[in-house]
């Protein structure tokens, strides 16, 4: 820029959404997108005074991996705003496909870099936003599928901010070159395969000759989507609070098959929103009314998809990701005196009357041990053992738990527990004397699958 030149104009930018208060935390590529975006925030100098801060992410899936690592680190450096750059190995085994894997990598790292109230940046567009929406009607979705990308959305305990989401790819192209930037080209890109990059190549060229504002139109009924999908959504949560069961991942089969089919779609997909787990595909739902609530309630029928299960069990949905039981050879000695943590992520410990961890542990250790089959147990007031199949069945444990119930044996190898769901004489008289309780957390309580 010549002197007494003027700057050139800044792209505008949208407030901060006043929900995220902590640091902003740009996700920086290296492309033409990111490299826009880091270079917008870092002019503004009340973005900057929050703490403004860069992460790459290094997928490793490129020969130029490295390359691209280095040049974010020269552009953040060129602007003065701290990088990390996070290295990470993308699973490939994961039946969604190479992509939806490194995306799903890439967030749960960058996440991992939020605190509570940070706001995340992307730097998607509107281009961006008119691609998706014709993925998610070309996948048959609904209002919440085809509101497609949302300017602000809940990241965990932070946010994620969308500020450029209204503005095409064009007037970024003319911003980097009004400014002087460098970024690099993904050559991903001139693939015409994934599906995005056949839209972005081919299809969406091709609209453009006969409607040349094919972007803005298929954005703007984005937008209209995700307002009608906004006004149904708080009915699908106070559907939800009436038909889950105790457990959040729990619906009531009974009063969701009495709803109209229309809404108990909306449910469903709600339910498994709130969960945490990927979205149901395009066939979910009626895989769900087909196969499970019209399954017998002692089929035990199951639906999976990416990860995650939905399973019918006598009056209940049951959804989470699908999770491993726990080893059949499994087997450790425990005192109690300190919490013991079981191999598919659960808990046991011995509490007190007031829920405080107990202040010593077992008279002897006890053996810890996955069910083998034919166990038995003495209850408390019995003369005789019962069968513990048989015990589990009557007090209504699901399949669910069952899988993951850790039983306690002594040293004699006589049957103690079935974690807190039965005790035997023995140990119930002697967690009485001490006013203790035997607790068991089942794997996936308190983290995102059981919200």
């Amino acid at each position: 820029m010549a002197p007494g030149e003027p700057a050139p104009p800044l792209l505008p930018l949208p407030e901060p959404p006043a929900t995220a208060r902590g640091a902003i935390v740009v996700a920086c590529s290296g492309g033409l997108d990111s490299s826009v975006l880091l270079h917008r925030l870092a002019s503004d100098p009340v973005i900057r005074a929050r703490g403004l801060r860069a992460v790459h992410v290094h997928h490793g899936l490129q020969a130029s991996a490295d390359d691209w690592a280095a040049h974010c680190m020269r552009q953040a450096q060129a602007l003065e705003v701290p990088l990390q750059v996070l290295r990470i190995e993308v699973p490939r085994d994961t039946g969604t496909g190479l992509e939806a894997a490194a995306r799903e990598a890439r967030y749960a790292a960058l996440s991992g870099t939020l605190a509570p109230g940070d706001l995340l940046v992307t730097a998607h567009h509107l281009d961006d936003q008119a691609e998706t929406f014709l993925l998610r009607a070309l996948r048959a979705s609904g209002p919440e599928g085809l509101g497609a990308m949302r300017v602000v959305r809940a990241l965990g305990d932070a946010w994620q901010w969308r500020p450029l989401l209204s503005q095409p790819r064009e007037a970024l192209h003319a911003y980097a070159q009004a400014h002087g930037l460098a970024w690099i080209e993904d050559p991903s890109n001139a693939l015409p395969d994934p599906d995005r990059n056949f839209l972005r190549l081919q299809l969406l060229p091709l609209m453009r000759q006969r409607w040349p504002h094919a972007a803005a139109s298929l954005a703007r009924s984005a937008a209209l989507c995700a307002q009608a999908d906004a006004l149904l959504a708080s009915e699908d949560a106070a559907l939800l609070r009436t038909h889950a069961g105790d457990d959040p991942r729990t619906l009531r089969v009974a009063t969701l098959t009495a709803l109209p089919a229309e809404r108990r779609a909306r449910l469903l997909r709600h339910w498994i929103r709130t969960l945490g787990l990927p979205p149901l595909p395009a066939q979910g739902v009626e895989r769900i009314e087909t196969g499970l609530l019209e399954a017998r309630a002692d089929a035990e029928a199951a639906f999976a998809w990416a990860g995650a299960r939905v399973l019918r069990w006598r009056d209940f949905l049951h959804a989470d990701r699908q999770r491993a039981p726990l080893p059949p050879d499994w087997n450790v000695r425990w005192d109690g005196r300190t919490p013991l943590a079981l191999p598919d992520g659960g808990r046991l410990l011995l509490r007190d009357d007031q829920g405080n961890p107990a202040a010593t542990g077992f008279d002897a250790p006890v053996r810890v041990h996955a069910r083998q089959g034919g166990e038995r147990i003495v209850l408390p007031g019995r003369d005789h053992s019962h069968a513990l199949k048989q015990v589990l069945q009557e007090r209504g444990v699901p399949p669910w738990r069952r899988a993951h119930l850790p039983l306690l044996s002594g040293a004699d190898g006589h049957l103690l527990a079935a974690a807190d769901v039965a005790w035997s004489e023995a140990l119930a008289l002697w967690l009485k004397a001490r006013g203790w309780h035997l607790s068991w957390q089942p794997p996936g309580i308190g983290d995102a699958s059981a919200r």
